[in-house]
């Protein structure tokens, strides 16, 4: 009898083993976000694309979205570990693998640490040494200085954005050896276009936010007239550093008409924000941010090509 009950429970315990197995991919795609991981590669590929001259080296492309890709998720997994107190306590993030119990603390910190040594030592061996450092940089400052300051001051946000835009700089000094002009563009558009995100998703989980202890600045700002009129500043803000692409050449007529439009397009939204402060015009702020990026990001390498293929056909 002893026999069988020690035959079940070792069979129990080799059946919660393998569900557990089977769960971690799952795991580790929460704890690394891997789908704002995946936006931050894409942004790394626009940059790396985007001053390549005409052919393009695809082995270091794959190369410099890889190691970025390891560096992200180091950055988002750090993160988790930091703010897993504060996580548990906000609606929002209560169920995060850390927070829910389904990872520990450890087990996240060292994956951490190693997507950190893995992406930085492919970006140097891959890429360049440039490259590899700004994407350490990158989290450093993300893990370090970021992320302590959410919990201090609502000017987090602002450095958020700064962190935010170092990824297309990963990707133009990959391609350039050094940081380009247009890669510089890219950066300031992206970082521009964090803060309607971040502040119209702040204002939506203000509460939220508050419970956590964070300091965001919709949490403190309870009218919303800072956080609606920032928002609508910086997305006017998008119109001339998209023009500007074009101006230094690395984009066309096309890109100027088409991202001048999509520009103006989510500042009406943003006005509306400013307008009305209610989460209905935040909510809608936010996700015209998600869609733009994206089609800002398209427009932008098609047009890139365009310009490519004229050049080297002559016409």
């Amino acid at each position: 009898m002893e026999n069988v009950v020690k035959t079940t429970e070792s069979t129990t315990f080799s059946q919660a083993q393998n569900e557990s197995s089977k769960k971690l991919p799952g795991l580790y795609c929460e704890l690394t976000k891997i789908r704002l991981s995946a936006l931050v590669v894409v942004t790394t590929a626009v940059g790396f694309i985007m001053v390549s001259p005409a052919g393009i080296e695809w082995m270091v492309l794959l190369w410099t979205v890889l190691g970025t890709t390891c560096c992200a998720a180091a950055a988002a997994a750090l993160n988790q570990v930091i703010e897993q107190s504060r996580d548990s306590r906000m609606h929002r993030t209560q169920q995060r693998p850390l927070p829910s119990g389904r990872l520990s603390a450890a087990h996240a910190f060292i994956i951490g640490v190693v997507l950190s040594y893995v992406g930085v030592a492919i970006l140097s061996f891959g890429a360049n040494i440039a490259a590899a450092g700004i994407a350490l940089l990158t989290i450093l400052l993300y893990v370090l200085i970021y992320t302590p300051l959410k919990a201090k001051t609502s000017l987090n946000t602002i450095l958020g954005a700064i962190v935010g835009a170092l990824p297309p700089l990963i990707g133009s000094v990959a391609a350039f050896g050094t940081i380009e002009t247009g890669g510089l563009i890219i950066a300031g558009i992206l970082f521009v276009w964090q803060l309607p995100h971040f502040l119209s998703l702040a204002w939506m989980y203000r509460e939220d936010y508050a419970r956590g202890g964070f300091k965001m600045l919709p949490a403190i700002d309870q009218s919303g007239g800072i956080a609606s009129r920032a928002s609508l500043m910086t997305c006017l803000l998008l119109v001339p550093l998209s023009l500007l692409l074009t101006l230094t050449g690395f984009t066309g007529v096309l890109f100027a008409i088409t991202g001048s439009l999509l520009s103006i397009w989510l500042t009406a939204r943003a006005y509306v924000f400013w307008k009305r402060r209610d989460d209905a015009s935040a909510r809608k702020l936010f996700f015209g941010t998600i869609m733009y990026l994206p089609i800002l990001l398209g427009l932008m390498l098609i047009d890139r090509e365009t310009i490519q293929w004229i050049e080297l056909t002559g016409m």
